[in-house]
């Protein structure tokens, strides 16, 4: 998974990556990719490659999520993969920083 350094405010685009191997090392491409995504407040949503835009190929036989969090707090995510010799899953998580400019509440001081 690659992330941009540095701290992650609400509304800030981020792109999270993937790559599948087989045992040996060598890469595979599984037959379908699907991107979960869960936000502080429990709200899941899927993105499927090839058919949401959000989850993409990249010319490396890795793939990419771009997603834009909304929300403060800590972020769960889920790669799933299917095929043959390709059943992966991988799972992570990101925290996105409060902003004063999209808060009601000042948590500036918890920064």
């Amino acid at each position: 998974m690659a992330m941009r350094p540095g701290r992650l405010y609400i509304n800030s685009p981020l792109r999270l990556t993937a790559s599948f191997t087989d045992d040996g090392g060598a890469a595979v491409t599984p037959d379908a990719v699907t991107f979960k995504v869960m936000s502080p407040s429990g709200v899941l949503t899927s993105y499927v490659f090839l058919t949401d835009d959000e989850v993409q190929q990249l010319d490396d036989d890795s793939f990419a999520a771009d997603i834009t969090p909304d929300e403060a707090g800590r972020w769960r995510f889920r790669w799933e993969t299917t095929g043959t010799g390709t059943t992966f899953a991988t799972e992570g998580d990101f925290l996105v920083m409060a902003s004063d400019f999209y808060e009601d509440t000042n948590w500036g001081y918890l920064l």
